[in-house]
């Protein structure tokens, strides 16, 4: 890691599978250079104290908050965004939100939908309970949780047949 003299750092990222080099200062969040350097506007900045969840990413396949986490602190690691989990169609966790009504204002879908993929990606046909554990830590103020649970289990249905 080289360092300037005005304390950056110079780090590589994998994002939504490619490699990124780049400059960060020591103090630099994950969620801004996401949104300010790679223009991944998807990860929403809400709280920024880690209790909303909607600036949710994949670090490494965990779910992570981004508000969180120095870019420093993962150097050479894996990020995923919700940009980077569908592959010209849309995911079937996007379809399904969609389908569900899942989707209202928006604002917390994309780290709902990376909190879900998280648990879809270790538990294939998660119980509504494991859904409500994987979810907690991601605030919907529109109170669509119930839609947002059938979304994921209609999901999980879909992606088992895939």
């Amino acid at each position: 890691m080289n360092v300037s003299c005005d304390g950056r750092r110079s780090i590589t990222l994998k994002i939504n599978g490619r490699e990124r080099s780049l400059e960060v200062r020591p103090n630099e969040i994950l969620l801004n250079v996401l949104r300010e350097r790679f223009d991944l506007m998807g990860s929403k900045y809400g709280c920024g104290i880690g209790e909303c969840g909607a600036c949710t990413v994949l670090l490494n396949g965990r779910a992570v908050l981004s508000c969180q986490i120095l870019a420093i602190s993962v150097a050479g690691q894996e990020i995923t965004t919700i940009e980077g989990i569908s592959r010209g169609t849309l995911h079937p966790l996007q379809e399904a939100f969609i389908e569900e009504g899942a989707v209202q204002c928006g604002f917390c879908t994309p780290g709902m939908i990376m909190s879900a993929k998280a648990l879809l990606d270790k538990n294939p046909d998660p119980t509504n309970e494991q859904i409500k554990e994987a979810i907690r830590g991601n605030l919907c103020r529109c109170t669509g949780y119930t839609n947002i649970i059938s979304a994921v289990k209609s999901a999980a249905i879909k992606m088992i047949k895939e």
